[in-house]
Protein backbone atom coordinates (compact mmCIF):
# COMPACT_ATOMS: atom_id res chain seq x y z
CA UNK A 1 0.00 0.00 0.00
CA UNK A 2 1.16 3.41 -0.32
CA UNK A 3 3.64 4.99 2.12
CA UNK A 4 1.02 7.08 3.71
CA UNK A 5 -2.02 5.00 4.14
CA UNK A 6 -0.21 2.25 6.28
CA UNK A 7 3.05 2.36 8.36
CA UNK A 8 5.87 0.70 7.24
CA UNK A 9 4.96 -3.27 7.95
CA UNK A 10 7.19 -5.88 8.85
CA UNK A 11 7.12 -7.96 5.44
CA UNK A 12 9.30 -5.12 3.93
CA UNK A 13 11.78 -6.23 5.85
CA UNK A 14 14.39 -9.13 5.06
CA UNK A 15 14.58 -11.82 6.96
CA UNK A 16 17.48 -13.56 9.24
CA UNK A 17 17.24 -16.49 8.10
CA UNK A 18 16.95 -17.85 4.37
CA UNK A 19 14.86 -20.58 5.57
CA UNK A 20 11.13 -20.61 4.74
CA UNK A 21 9.10 -20.31 8.25
CA UNK A 22 7.74 -23.08 9.93
CA UNK A 23 3.68 -22.20 8.93
CA UNK A 24 0.61 -22.89 11.31
CA UNK A 25 1.46 -19.79 13.43
CA UNK A 26 1.31 -16.11 13.59
CA UNK A 27 -2.01 -14.27 11.73
CA UNK A 28 -3.22 -16.15 8.48
CA UNK A 29 -2.99 -14.29 4.79
CA UNK A 30 -4.00 -15.90 1.28
CA UNK A 31 -0.78 -15.34 -1.13
CA UNK A 32 -1.83 -14.96 -5.00
CA UNK A 33 0.96 -17.38 -6.51
CA UNK A 34 1.50 -17.86 -9.66
CA UNK A 35 4.60 -19.24 -9.93
CA UNK A 36 6.46 -16.63 -11.06
CA UNK A 37 9.85 -14.44 -9.25
CA UNK A 38 7.25 -11.83 -8.04
CA UNK A 39 4.60 -13.63 -6.73
CA UNK A 40 7.55 -16.02 -5.62
CA UNK A 41 9.27 -13.50 -3.45
CA UNK A 42 5.84 -12.34 -2.44
CA UNK A 43 4.96 -15.77 -0.54
CA UNK A 44 8.68 -15.79 1.31
CA UNK A 45 8.18 -11.77 2.35
CA UNK A 46 4.47 -13.06 3.91
CA UNK A 47 5.78 -15.59 5.89
CA UNK A 48 9.08 -13.30 6.53
CA UNK A 49 6.57 -10.61 8.16
CA UNK A 50 5.14 -13.47 10.45
CA UNK A 51 2.02 -14.67 8.44
CA UNK A 52 1.17 -17.83 8.35
CA UNK A 53 0.45 -18.13 4.26
CA UNK A 54 -2.49 -20.26 2.08
CA UNK A 55 -1.53 -20.06 -1.84
CA UNK A 56 -4.07 -19.33 -4.30
CA UNK A 57 -3.31 -20.06 -7.89
CA UNK A 58 -5.74 -19.18 -10.79
CA UNK A 59 -5.28 -20.73 -14.35
CA UNK A 60 -7.57 -18.28 -16.11
CA UNK A 61 -6.82 -19.66 -19.98
CA UNK A 62 -3.26 -18.14 -20.35
CA UNK A 63 -0.22 -19.49 -22.86
CA UNK A 64 0.82 -22.51 -20.82
CA UNK A 65 0.67 -24.17 -17.19
CA UNK A 66 4.83 -23.60 -16.40
CA UNK A 67 4.30 -21.23 -14.22
CA UNK A 68 1.59 -23.09 -12.43
CA UNK A 69 3.93 -25.88 -12.18
CA UNK A 70 5.87 -23.81 -10.64
CA UNK A 71 3.49 -22.71 -7.74
CA UNK A 72 2.95 -26.47 -7.27
CA UNK A 73 6.69 -26.99 -6.72
CA UNK A 74 7.09 -23.86 -4.34
CA UNK A 75 4.07 -24.97 -2.41
CA UNK A 76 4.81 -28.36 -1.81
CA UNK A 77 8.39 -26.71 -0.67
CA UNK A 78 7.17 -24.37 1.85
CA UNK A 79 4.64 -26.74 2.74
CA UNK A 80 1.60 -25.03 2.82
CA UNK A 81 -1.69 -25.58 1.39
CA UNK A 82 -2.43 -24.30 -2.29
CA UNK A 83 -5.90 -23.99 -3.92
CA UNK A 84 -6.15 -23.97 -7.69
CA UNK A 85 -8.56 -22.90 -9.55
CA UNK A 86 -9.77 -22.76 -13.28
CA UNK A 87 -11.47 -19.93 -14.32
CA UNK A 88 -11.98 -19.53 -18.57
CA UNK A 89 -12.36 -15.91 -19.49
CA UNK A 90 -14.06 -16.54 -23.34
CA UNK A 91 -13.87 -13.38 -24.45
CA UNK A 92 -10.30 -12.98 -24.30
CA UNK A 93 -8.80 -9.71 -24.98
CA UNK A 94 -4.88 -10.43 -24.47
CA UNK A 95 -1.76 -12.00 -26.27
CA UNK A 96 -1.80 -14.12 -22.74
CA UNK A 97 -5.58 -15.65 -23.71
CA UNK A 98 -5.30 -15.33 -27.77
CA UNK A 99 -2.54 -16.98 -29.96
CA UNK A 100 -3.79 -14.99 -32.69
CA UNK A 101 -2.59 -11.68 -31.04
CA UNK A 102 1.64 -11.41 -30.88
CA UNK A 103 3.29 -11.07 -28.04
CA UNK A 104 5.18 -7.77 -27.76
CA UNK A 105 9.26 -8.46 -27.74
CA UNK A 106 12.29 -6.63 -27.90
CA UNK A 107 10.77 -3.49 -25.99
CA UNK A 108 12.44 -0.86 -24.47
CA UNK A 109 12.11 0.38 -21.10
CA UNK A 110 10.56 3.17 -22.68
CA UNK A 111 8.19 1.76 -24.75
CA UNK A 112 7.30 -0.44 -21.72
CA UNK A 113 5.99 2.79 -19.98
CA UNK A 114 4.40 4.16 -23.10
CA UNK A 115 1.34 2.47 -23.21
CA UNK A 116 -1.03 -0.90 -21.90
CA UNK A 117 0.71 -3.81 -24.01
CA UNK A 118 -1.56 -6.99 -25.91
CA UNK A 119 -0.35 -8.83 -22.65
CA UNK A 120 -2.54 -7.34 -20.30
CA UNK A 121 -5.93 -9.43 -19.19
CA UNK A 122 -9.12 -6.91 -18.75
CA UNK A 123 -9.69 -6.76 -15.05
CA UNK A 124 -7.16 -9.80 -14.12
CA UNK A 125 -6.34 -8.48 -10.62
CA UNK A 126 -9.64 -7.50 -10.04
CA UNK A 127 -10.66 -10.66 -10.81
CA UNK A 128 -7.70 -12.76 -8.94
CA UNK A 129 -8.32 -10.43 -5.39
CA UNK A 130 -12.05 -11.42 -5.49
CA UNK A 131 -11.32 -14.71 -5.37
CA UNK A 132 -8.58 -14.58 -2.72
CA UNK A 133 -10.98 -12.06 -0.96
CA UNK A 134 -13.60 -14.53 -0.73
CA UNK A 135 -11.38 -17.37 0.47
CA UNK A 136 -9.38 -14.87 3.21
CA UNK A 137 -13.04 -14.57 4.70
CA UNK A 138 -13.48 -18.11 5.12
CA UNK A 139 -10.04 -18.82 6.60
CA UNK A 140 -10.53 -15.50 8.59
CA UNK A 141 -7.25 -14.31 7.59
CA UNK A 142 -5.99 -10.31 8.14
CA UNK A 143 -4.65 -9.96 4.83
CA UNK A 144 -4.29 -10.63 1.19
CA UNK A 145 -0.89 -10.88 -0.85
CA UNK A 146 0.09 -10.10 -4.34
CA UNK A 147 2.99 -9.72 -6.26
CA UNK A 148 2.36 -6.63 -7.73
CA UNK A 149 4.68 -3.86 -8.77
CA UNK A 150 4.46 -0.14 -10.17
CA UNK A 151 8.07 0.94 -10.91
CA UNK A 152 9.50 -1.70 -13.85
CA UNK A 153 5.95 -3.49 -15.27
CA UNK A 154 4.25 -3.06 -18.38
CA UNK A 155 2.17 -0.38 -17.61
CA UNK A 156 -1.03 -2.20 -16.72
CA UNK A 157 -3.32 -0.19 -14.87
CA UNK A 158 -3.83 -2.39 -12.06
CA UNK A 159 -0.75 -2.64 -10.90
CA UNK A 160 -0.64 1.10 -9.58
CA UNK A 161 -0.59 2.18 -5.88
CA UNK A 162 -4.24 3.83 -6.61
CA UNK A 163 -6.20 0.94 -7.88
CA UNK A 164 -4.69 -1.34 -4.66
CA UNK A 165 -5.94 1.73 -2.53
CA UNK A 166 -9.61 1.21 -3.68
CA UNK A 167 -9.28 -2.25 -3.69
CA UNK A 168 -8.59 -2.08 -0.13
CA UNK A 169 -11.41 0.13 0.57
CA UNK A 170 -13.73 -2.15 -1.20
CA UNK A 171 -12.45 -4.84 0.62
CA UNK A 172 -13.15 -2.95 3.84
CA UNK A 173 -16.74 -1.99 2.62
CA UNK A 174 -18.44 -4.87 1.05
CA UNK A 175 -17.22 -7.90 3.37
CA UNK A 176 -18.76 -8.92 6.51
CA UNK A 177 -15.25 -8.87 8.01
CA UNK A 178 -14.99 -5.05 7.41
CA UNK A 179 -18.40 -4.36 8.80
CA UNK A 180 -17.50 -6.52 11.77
CA UNK A 181 -14.33 -4.39 12.04
CA UNK A 182 -11.72 -7.08 10.85
CA UNK A 183 -11.17 -5.51 7.02
CA UNK A 184 -8.75 -7.89 5.27
CA UNK A 185 -5.73 -6.00 4.18
CA UNK A 186 -4.40 -5.82 0.62
CA UNK A 187 -0.54 -6.01 1.37
CA UNK A 188 1.52 -5.36 -1.90
CA UNK A 189 5.21 -5.61 -0.54
CA UNK A 190 6.96 -5.45 -4.03
CA UNK A 191 4.75 -2.15 -4.90
CA UNK A 192 7.40 0.60 -4.92
CA UNK A 193 11.04 -1.68 -5.55
CA UNK A 194 12.68 -1.60 -8.90
CA UNK A 195 12.95 -5.19 -10.50
CA UNK A 196 16.78 -5.23 -9.34
CA UNK A 197 15.27 -4.91 -5.76
CA UNK A 198 12.96 -7.19 -6.27
CA UNK A 199 15.84 -9.71 -6.94
CA UNK A 200 18.08 -8.50 -4.07
CA UNK A 201 15.24 -9.41 -1.34
CA UNK A 202 14.28 -12.53 -2.94
CA UNK A 203 17.83 -13.63 -3.00
CA UNK A 204 18.60 -12.58 0.61
CA UNK A 205 14.80 -14.32 1.42
CA UNK A 206 16.01 -17.65 -0.20
CA UNK A 207 13.14 -17.94 -2.98
CA UNK A 208 14.20 -20.43 -5.27
CA UNK A 209 14.46 -18.60 -8.26
CA UNK A 210 15.37 -21.73 -10.25
CA UNK A 211 11.92 -23.23 -9.73
CA UNK A 212 10.23 -19.90 -10.62
CA UNK A 213 8.84 -18.98 -14.42
CA UNK A 214 8.31 -15.33 -15.69
CA UNK A 215 8.53 -16.11 -19.82
CA UNK A 216 4.86 -15.48 -21.43
CA UNK A 217 5.92 -17.97 -23.88
CA UNK A 218 5.80 -21.97 -22.87
CA UNK A 219 8.90 -23.58 -24.29
CA UNK A 220 11.65 -25.73 -23.01
CA UNK A 221 13.59 -22.26 -22.17
CA UNK A 222 12.65 -18.35 -21.46
CA UNK A 223 12.26 -16.87 -25.11
CA UNK A 224 14.46 -13.90 -23.54
CA UNK A 225 12.38 -11.35 -25.45
CA UNK A 226 9.06 -11.32 -24.35
CA UNK A 227 8.37 -8.21 -21.63
CA UNK A 228 8.90 -10.82 -18.76
CA UNK A 229 11.49 -11.94 -19.71
CA UNK A 230 13.55 -8.60 -20.31
CA UNK A 231 12.15 -7.07 -17.26
CA UNK A 232 13.26 -10.36 -15.39
CA UNK A 233 16.94 -9.62 -16.94
CA UNK A 234 16.89 -6.69 -15.73
CA UNK A 235 16.41 -7.40 -12.23
CA UNK A 236 18.98 -9.69 -11.81
CA UNK A 237 21.72 -7.47 -14.17
CA UNK A 238 20.83 -4.71 -11.60
CA UNK A 239 21.04 -6.88 -8.82
CA UNK A 240 24.47 -8.09 -10.75
CA UNK A 241 23.22 -11.62 -9.77
CA UNK A 242 22.57 -15.25 -12.50
CA UNK A 243 19.35 -16.24 -13.34
CA UNK A 244 19.50 -19.92 -12.82
CA UNK A 245 16.96 -20.11 -15.26
CA UNK A 246 19.00 -18.88 -17.78
CA UNK A 247 22.11 -20.26 -16.66
CA UNK A 248 20.70 -23.86 -16.80
CA UNK A 249 18.70 -23.18 -20.66
CA UNK A 250 22.25 -22.38 -21.85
Amino acid sequence: MPENKQPERAADEPPKSKQPRATGAGRKAVVLLSGGLDSATTLYAASAGGYSPHALTIRYGQRHGKETECARWLAAHFKIELRELSIDLPWKGSALLDRGVSLPQKRSEKEMNSGIPATYVPARNTIFLSFALSWAEVLGAAAVFIGANALDYSGYPDCRPEYFQTVEELFKKGTKAGAEGRAIRVEVPLLHKTKGEIVQWGHALGVPFEHTWSCYEGGAAPCGVCDSCVLREKGFREAGLTDPIMSVSR
